[in-house]
């Protein structure tokens, strides 16, 4: 499944952030707010999740071109944009127990959401 939402990292947050205004934390809340309106589900186990970030615009057409697709390799960490998502979809994610995530760049931010098949089948 795809979702046509930009990937964001959880921020690191303080107590104070319950009542701070701090833009950070407002856009996370704003994205974790958009995958619920959206109803993005997640599997708790064999699951692959891409997390497609968008190329910036200031790259030129032929580094756009070359990089489409390629590993993401910079910030925001991988562990942050998949604990981001598992707030906004899990009250509790301690029941999470097997994911796959890969980051990669592309044109447009999307979070792609595929069940891994069983490798062990003959």
């Amino acid at each position: 499944m795809n979702y046509l939402v930009t990937p964001m990292a959880k921020p690191r947050m303080t107590r104070a952030d319950k009542f701070k205004q701090r833009t950070v934390v407002l856009r996370y809340r704003a994205y974790k707010d958009e995958l619920r309106l959206r109803r993005v589900k997640v599997p708790e186990g064999a699951t692959h999740i891409t997390f497609v970030l968008p190329m910036p615009a200031s790259w030129s057409k032929k580094k756009r071109e070359t990089m489409l697709g390629t590993p993401h390799q910079q910030r925001p960490d991988v562990d942050n944009l998949h604990k981001g998502l598992l707030d906004a979809v899990f009250k509790e994610d301690c029941q999470v127990w097997d994911h796959r995530i890969t980051k990669v760049w592309g044109v447009q931010g999307m979070i792609r959401v595929e069940p891994i098949e069983n490798e062990n089948a003959a």
